[in-house]
Order: structure tokens, then sequence, then C-alpha cells
């Protein structure tokens, strides 16, 4: 088992989000909010034929965690969960997964809608969305059951900033 990993930044995701506290905690509550994928010029080439696709998945770094946390009281709840019971940044590997509508492409340019990501956060990998693929019947959404409609309205806050 290896002990470190490193990652290199793809690009940069440009939001309407520049706190924590204006920004929505899922794509459900960024519906219509536009943004833009800059995809550094030497990756480029890996965009071709990406306009083929309607929606995808975007990988990120959440650059603005300062600590790691295993258990935590996440956005739509008052209980405390184990992180991975959750969507909470603050994770041994502060990955983010979002699913956005990709409107339009320009040489290394990508237009998104539904995007909920703060402005400026490093960009990771970006993977095709396929219902075929993704979409699966659930059984159970554990403690997310009684609060999973309220993520619309529901915006961010300090409570992983590490302040």
């Amino acid at each position: 088992m290896t002990d470190s990993i490193v990652y290199r930044p793809i690009g940069i995701i440009h939001s309407p989000y520049k706190t924590l506290e204006d920004m929505p905690i899922q794509p459900a509550g960024a519906k219509g909010k536009e943004g833009l994928i800059i995809v550094r010029p030497e990756f480029s080439k890996g965009l071709r034929d990406i306009e083929g696709f309607s929606h995808l998945y975007i990988l990120y770094h959440f650059h603005r965690v300062k600590e790691t946390r295993l258990e935590v009281t996440p956005f739509l709840d008052s209980k405390s969960h184990g992180v991975f019971a959750t969507r909470a940044p603050v994770r041994p590997n502060p990955i983010g997964l979002s699913v956005v509508r990709l409107t339009g492409r320009s040489d290394n340019e990508l237009r998104i809608v539904n995007v909920d990501v703060l402005d400026g956060t490093p960009l990771l990998d970006i993977k095709p969305y396929v219902p075929e693929f993704d979409v699966f019947r659930t059984d159970a959404v554990g403690w997310l059951e009684q609060s999973s409609k309220a993520v619309a309205s529901h915006r961010s806050d300090d409570r992983f900033s590490g302040s």
C-alpha cells in the first residue's frame, strides 16, 4: 500500500460562489447556476468528443479544507455521523464530486450549469455521466431519508472551514 498519492490539477472551476456561505451544498441546490471549467492547455486534447455528453462528473479538491474529521454533523442533520456516511468536505482525502450539465465548449473551456463548487476550486478529473452506467434504484439512503428533500434550499456555512 502506498503512503502518499500526488494529484496534479487538470484545471480550475469558476462559479458565482465567492464565499462558503453563498454556496449550495449539492448540485440540486444550484439549478441554473452557470460556471466555467478551464482545463490546462496541456490536457485539452483529453476533451475531444466531450461535447457528445449532456452531463459530466467533475472531481475536485476541496482546497479550503484545513482539517480532517472522522465524525461530523452534516448540513442536513443535527446529529453526528461518520464522515464516510456524509458528503462533508473534511475527509481524509478532500475530494469533491458533482454532476453538472455541459452547455458548451470552446477549446479548453467548458461551460457548465448546476455548479455547486466554490470559485477557484482545483479540478482533478472529468468523467462523462452515463445514466445506463450510473443510475441505480436505491433501497435506502440512511440518515438522509428524512432530510434529503431540503437540499435545494440549504446553503453552506463555516462548519467545515477550520475556523
